[in-house]
């Protein structure tokens, strides 16, 4: 890969922000004594407390520790004497780690097979099926605490800020511009879409369970998963279908709900665009119990947002008026978690939640007259996935998940001239989803370096989809789709050696494999292996690799959704050197003979975690991901059709008459030219309907990093996450590559976050700078470049410490996200109702100021 050297710059600017914070005064670090005065409190807090006071990491599941009280500390001691103290005669036990301390539930009984334990069956982490084994792949993880610290209020605005992913996909700031193949607005949802390979190459798991796909795009709507219910967001940006299935070519991303909760919480945040618009109310609560043999959570969340609308922002104003930005949105969330257990060794777990929302946004269409189009959404979605979990000896487990769920998106687009309807439209995107699965894990035999542990399993899972559009109330297209899916998997993984064996060079080396075959009815029947290698020569480095293949069906919307043949003039498809009155057949909309995608992904990683520097951690990741039979609608810009070499596979120039008979034989008729249906005028047929494309490659490196520095009472965290992508495609093996990455609409080929994180006793403050890099506007020769866009957050956070007062439990939260009000660069447009920015990368929001109540009852 070659990086030009402004790209070149900013990848090593981005280095060395990160890599400055291993240059901290060591003596800061916490390996030495330090004299601690803890008063006795719960367990959680203490624990919070002896992070703060001393700068050790401490890592621990808030299911596992729960409310248990503390005890006073009052001495001279390092950080693991303290948790050792802490501990000792409770059910849970520490690992002492070089990069922190990993506190765990205790197994019921030490694994005979060897000196390693194994982890509890609460540590699984995304990226793997079996307990405890560690992930070759990178993973992102983020708490609910490190989304609160950093003043971020909804799980899709902490996806959004995240560097590998792209505001591409699903996205409510959608422009009507952007090509449909790179982002749309359906229902107001937000999406995850990593690599920008688009929310369907991106599988979302909430407690990794999948769930039903959210309007047409097939991807999971993350926005309805209020963050008071959360525990983290995990994310592989691996290709991961070995080890998930289909849909993971970029790679998974786990939202993990709370098991339960002790006690009420409340809170009310109230918010604004200091620009006007984008007035937020949110009001929460969560409610629960936790008892010896189990527990459960209820959590509803309420959001009601207003538009942000062309006027209120001075370079959208004149171009665009009467467009909106961002859709007016109101919302109802319910999550609803629990666990019991039957038996000693039999529990029964359950999550389920419940979405209601509807959007409203709208477009003058036609300049200088009272012609508008307001669009409208309701979308529900309901989720219930019990599970059954069997605990055996010798720490076996067998878990019999199952899932049920519904999406449904209702739409709106009504067209009103002079106040008066005249074109009514309205349809559904529904899905339906189901699933039930046996898988079971534990440990074979005993190896050098550990117990070698394997998980095996297979389930079965069915996919509908109903999609209607009506038209003057008159049912216009009504597809009717189903998908069903059977699969087995198995994975291993081999602990060869361990830090026990003390062997020159080589600290610790592990081996894992995974295989996963999937039928898909009526399309498919694919095996697809994974392997992953984590070598360490010394405790202070890490270096990783892994390997595998990944695949994903066609999308039931791609398959079965209505054909349509449009009429257009010639020339605003880009036809050169032909009459006005020439016109071109554009072919759009489903195709029943598409093919699974597949690709090949690997990536190699270099993690060091200085034993001398144990609060520091650098990462450096290369990917690389060869995609073929990417299924996509080919033509990025219409405007360029009939004029770019790139599309000329896509092209019939001087159709005969069978040929447009053929085309249109099935499909949807429409004229939108002011001429007459004449054949005899149609200079090409242009064929945008769903195909599979020869090839996309994308590559690129992510480097992350993280340093906490203890001080007297409190703890200082910089942190910093950077991403720089490359992605081009093929349309056929005879045509030149095109660029993506770095183009409009599409991702650029750099983002950055990099920020501090300031814990005190009472006060918590952070601050973090975004940076989207600039994109080139390849809609024209020469191609103008968009500029790039940084913008800076900060939030504070008090907690009121007094026990027996009305404030107890009682915390106040500022956040201010863009705080210099940087706006997004201004583009080329060509209608009225087209934003004048890449609404896929860069907001109009500007300057938000929230302010948020919350109370522990």
């Amino acid at each position: 890969m070659m990086l030009t050297t402004k790209y070149r710059i900013r990848f090593l600017a981005g280095v060395a922000a990160i890599t400055m914070f291993a240059a901290v005064d060591t003596s800061l670090v916490a390996t030495a004594p330090q004299q601690l005065d803890i008063p006795q409190q719960n367990l959680s807090d203490e624990l919070h407390a002896i992070a703060r006071a001393t700068g050790r990491d401490i890592m621990f599941a808030s299911d596992d520790v729960g409310d248990r009280p503390g005890k006073p500390i009052h001495a001279t001691m390092t950080a693991d004497q303290a948790i050792d103290f802490l501990l000792e005669d409770s059910d849970l036990v520490a690992d002492h780690r070089p990069d922190g301390i990993l506190i765990r539930g205790r197994p019921a009984k030490q694994a005979e097979m060897g000196a390693s334990a194994p982890a509890s069956p609460e540590i699984l982490v995304t990226g793997t099926r079996i307990r405890g084994a560690p992930v070759a792949s990178p993973v992102i993880r983020l708490t609910q605490e490190d989304i609160l610290n950093a003043g971020q209020s909804t799980i899709a605005e902490v996806v959004q800020s995240i560097p590998q992913n792209s505001g591409g996909g699903q996205n409510p700031q959608i422009g009507n511009n952007v090509p449909s193949a790179n982002g749309v607005n359906v229902g107001s949802g937000t999406t995850v879409n990593l690599r920008g390979l688009g929310p369907d190459a991106t599988l979302t798991l909430v407690n990794g369970h999948r769930l039903a796909y959210n309007a047409s795009r097939q991807g999971i709507d993350v926005s309805t998963i209020p963050v008071a219910a959360l525990d983290r967001i995990e994310i592989v940006a691996d290709g991961s279908s070995a080890l998930y299935g289909s849909d993971a070519v970029a790679g998974v991303a786990n939202i993990v709900l709370k098991k339960d909760f002790n006690g009420v919480a409340t809170s009310a945040r109230l918010g604004a665009a200091t620009d006007g618009g984008d007035e937020q109310q949110e009001y929460s609560i969560v409610a629960g119990r936790r008892w010896t043999s189990g527990g459960f959570m209820v959590a509803y969340d309420f959001e009601k947002d207003t538009a942000i609308v062309a006027r209120e922002r001075s370079y959208v104003a004149e171009r665009s008026p009467g467009l909106t930005l961002l859709p007016a949105l109101e919302r109802h969330s319910v999550v609803v978690t629990g666990h019991q257990d039957i038996l000693h060794n039999l529990s029964f777990d359950i999550d389920s939640f419940y979405n209601w929302r509807k959007g409203y946004s709208s477009y003058s269409a036609i300049p200088g007259e009272d012609y508008v189009v307001n669009s409208t959404s309701r979308s529900k979605s309901f989720v219930i996935a019990p599970s059954l979990t069997l605990t055996l000896p010798d720490d076996w487990r067998v878990q019999i998940p199952g899932m049920f769920a519904i999406d449904r998106t209702q739409y709106g687009s009504n067209q009103y001239f002079n106040g008066d309807l005249v074109v009514p439209v309205g349809g559904c995107y529904c899905n339906k989803a189901n699933s039930i699965e046996l898988s079971a894990d534990g440990p074979i035999f005993h190896m050098p370096g550990g117990a070698a542990r394997i998980a095996i399993g297979g389930g079965y899972r069915t996919n509908r989809f109903h999609g209607t559009q009506a038209v003057f109330g008159e049912l216009f297209t009504d597809v009717h789709a189903s998908q069903d899916v059977g699969y087995l998997y198995g994975e291993l993984n081999l602990p060869i050696v361990g830090p026990d064996q003390d062997i020159p060079f080589v600290n610790k080396l592990n081996l894992s494999g995974a295989a996963r075959w999937e039928d898909y009815r009526g399309i498919d029947k694919v095996l697809t292996p994974k392997i992953g290698l984590i070598y360490s020569p010394s405790a202070d480095l890490d270096l990783k690799a892994s390997w595998g293949r990944s695949f994903k069906a066609p999308t039931l919307y791609q398959l079965y959704s209505e054909g349509f043949a449009f009429l257009r003039t010639a020339s605003s498809l880009g036809g050169e050197g032909l009459p006005a009155s020439a016109t071109a057949l554009l072919l759009t909309g489903g195709n029943p003979d598409l093919k699974p995608e597949r690709s090949r992904n690997y990536s190699i990683t270099a993690v060091l975690h200085p034993t001398a520097l144990p609060n520091g951690r650098i990462e450096l990741s290369y990917f690389n991901v060869r995609y073929r039979d990417r299924v996509v609608e080919p033509i990025t810009y219409l405007a360029e059709a009939l004029s770019s070499a790139s599309y000329a596979d896509l092209i019939d120039f001087n159709p005969s008459v069978s040929e447009l008979n053929a085309a249109r034989a099935g499909r949807s008729f429409e004229n939108d030219t002011t001429f007459p249906d004449d054949p005899s005028q149609v200079a090409a047929i242009v064929n945008d309907q769903y195909l599979n494309v020869s090839s996309q490659l994308i590559h690129g490196f992510d480097l992350a990093g993280s340093y906490k520095i203890g001080l007297s009472d409190s703890q200082v965290t910089l942190s910093g996450d950077a991403s720089y992508l490359h992605s081009s495609q093929k349309l056929s093996a005879a045509q030149p590559s095109t660029q993506l990455a770095g183009s409009l609409f599409n991702p650029p080929h750099f983002r950055a976050r990099v920020g501090a994180t300031w814990v005190g006793h009472v006060i918590t403050g952070s601050a973090f700078v975004n940076y989207i890099g600039g994109v080139d506007d390849v809609r024209s020769e020469p191609s103008p470049r968009v500029g790039s866009m940084t913008t800076l957050d900060l939030a504070f956070r008090y907690r009121a410490t007094a026990q027996s007062s009305w404030a107890h439990g009682l915390e106040l939260s500022l956040a201010v996200q863009n705080l210099l009000n940087a706006k997004p660069k201004i583009i080329a447009t060509e209608n009225i109702y087209d934003a004048p920015y890449d609404t896929t990368n860069y907001s109009a929001i500007g300057r938000f100021a929230s302010f948020t109540v919350s109370k522990r009852w």
